[in-house]
This record gives C-alpha cells, structure tokens and sequence, in this order.
C-alpha cells in the first residue's frame, strides 16, 4: 500500500514538473482579472472602458479622455472548498475521485503560491468542515496536502447532516476578503428528471459566493458514473448511507442509468453557469494535469482577446 508521504512526493513532482512545463514562462493568475492597485493612464475607449477609473487629472492636462488601468494585485488569498465525503471514496479508473480532488486542490496550490498568493482550505469530511489557514508559500501548501492525504476515508453516514451547499456557505461567510475561491467536489446530488433546470440546492450560496469573489467549480467525474457496464447482477453500495442494492444490469436499465447521469451532468452545467462561475471538469481517466492546463490557457486566451475586441459601435466606425 503507497504511504501517505510517498503519495504525496508523487503528486508534488506530477505538479510542478508537468504543470509549471505546460505553463512555463506566464505570471498570471489561474483566472485573469482586474486589480485594484493604479497603474498608467491611457486614452478612454467608449464601451470598453468603465467610466468609473476615469482619470480626471490627465483628462483636465490633456483635454483627452483617459482611464487609469488597474494592477492585479499579488498577494491575494486563494481558498479552495475540498469534498472528502464519503462519495469521493470511489474510483474505477486510473484513481479515486477523493485522490483527484487532492490532486486538483494541489495544482490550484501551486498556481496561486507561484505569484506569491496565500493559500488556504476548508474540507469537507466525517460530517464537518475543517479550516486550514491561508498560508504562503510551498511549505505551507505540502502541509495541507499531506493532512489530505492522510485522512481517513469516511465511513458510511458519517457525513449525515452536511452538504455541499453548507460547505459554501461557510466559505462565503467567512472569508470576505477578495480574491480566488475554489470548490472541488462532484457535484452529485438528486436531480428531478421531470425539471432538469431546477434550483439545484447548493446554487444560492454559489451565486453570493461569486458576487464577491472569482469562483472555480472544479467538477470530479468517475467513468462509472455516466456508464454502466454489461456484467449482469452487481451489488450497490451507497457510501453516503452504507444501503446497498442488487441490480441486473440489463441493456434497458444501462440506458435509464446512462440517461440519468447525462440529464445531471448537464443539470450541472447549466446550474454553474446560471451562478456565474468557471467550470473545469476532471476525470478519474483522463490526464488531470492536461486539462487544467489546457482549462488555464484557455482561461487566459479568452480574456486576451476580451481585451482587444473593439465593440460594435468601434467596428463599424471609420478610421480618420
């Protein structure tokens, strides 16, 4: 059986070898954005600009309109929402959900103690949210991780009396200083076929927490999860409750299942991005490392070119 420090010097050469190779040569953030330090001046673009970092003083000098732009601000507390629950305790594929939720908060770590953020979490397990305090730094990073990987895998109903949306609540409640906020989790909870596009119970909190903040649903998916395969009469366990189930998996109870996984996958989605947040998914199958990296550059990509799209009303205005 791997130890937890063995695990964790595995996971810490995985990050910073692959990730810091795939993103080599940036210094920004894992989701650009404005800060609030004033930097230079320059020309006042119509539409684009806000009308609020008008710089009156060179606007006055210079009888031009100018904005001031804005630095993004360095030292900035990062604080991710970890789901070790019990459902994480489960994994058909390269590894467990509750490994890649370590993984995922690890890479988010080392992306924000990269540019001098402080780091912090709060994990969801054995039915309570634990805080680790925001720290800067890699020392204080590999610490939060080792406790992760050392924690026990939960028992069947110890996580009774605490869901996702409570986790939520607690981060925005008690964190109100700007910055980057992170909740890592699969997301799994009863979705009414009849009304996909309900309220999904954790999307409140999740809209006052990105009201505030930059938010990141990072989504943690096992195969398994979206597929069932033809091998006849299979045991259910619940790791949430310990209930078990037999169940022939027939082709017609395989297709309701596949059916059922895809209406709340994409229940999901549509949820996340009523509440505004940014949404990365990440497989038990796939290469993790790949895909956060590909999510970051696209990430960057987007607001680069947010940034030099002229508007409509520029488009199509005649050059002098």
């Amino acid at each position: 059986m791997t130890s937890p420090e063995h695990a964790l010097r595995r996971l810490e050469l995985t990050v910073v070898r692959r990730l810091d190779g795939l993103l080599q040569g940036t210094h920004e953030g894992l989701l650009p954005g404005p800060g609030s330090e004033n930097g230079d001046s320059r020309v006042y673009v119509p539409g684009e600009d806000d009308v609020r970092r008008m710089d009156w003083a060179v606007t006055a000098r210079t009888t031009v309109p100018h904005v001031r732009d804005l630095i993004a601000d360095r030292e900035l507390e990062t604080w991710a929402l970890a789901d070790l629950s019990a459902s994480m305790d489960f994994g058909t594929a390269d590894m467990d959900k509750r490994d890649l939720v370590i993984a995922g908060v690890g890479a988010i770590g080392f992306l924000s103690s990269r540019i001098g953020d402080r780091f912090g979490a709060y994990v969801m397990h054995g039915g309570k949210v634990h805080r680790f305090p925001a720290r800067p730094g890699r020392p204080g990073l590999y610490a939060l991780l080792q406790t992760l990987v050392a924690a026990p895998r939960g028992e069947p109903g110890a996580d009774e009396g605490m869901g996702l949306a409570e986790g939520i609540e607690l981060l925005s409640r008690a964190r109100r200083k700007r910055g980057m906020r992170v909740v890592v989790s699969d997301f799994l909870d009863p979705v009414d076929p009849r009304d996909p596009g309900a309220e999904r119970p954790w999307e409140r909190p999740m809209r006052r927490l990105a009201a505030r903040h930059q938010v990141l649903a990072i989504e943690v998916v096992d195969p398994r999860e979206l597929e069932l395969p033809d091998v006849g009469l299979v045991t259910f366990t619940d790791p949430e409750t310990g209930r078990t189930a037999e169940v022939y998996l027939t082709r017609k109870v395989r297709e309701a299942f596949r059916e059922a996984a895809l209406t709340q996958r994409e229940s999901t989605r549509v949820a996340l991005r009523r509440c505004g947040v940014a949404h990365l998914v990440l497989r038990t199958d796939r290469d993790w490392i790949y895909d956060i990296a590909q999510f970051v550059l696209r990430q960057r990509r987007t607001a680069h070119l947010m940034r030099r799209t002229p508007t409509a009303g520029q488009a199509g205005r005649p050059s002098t």
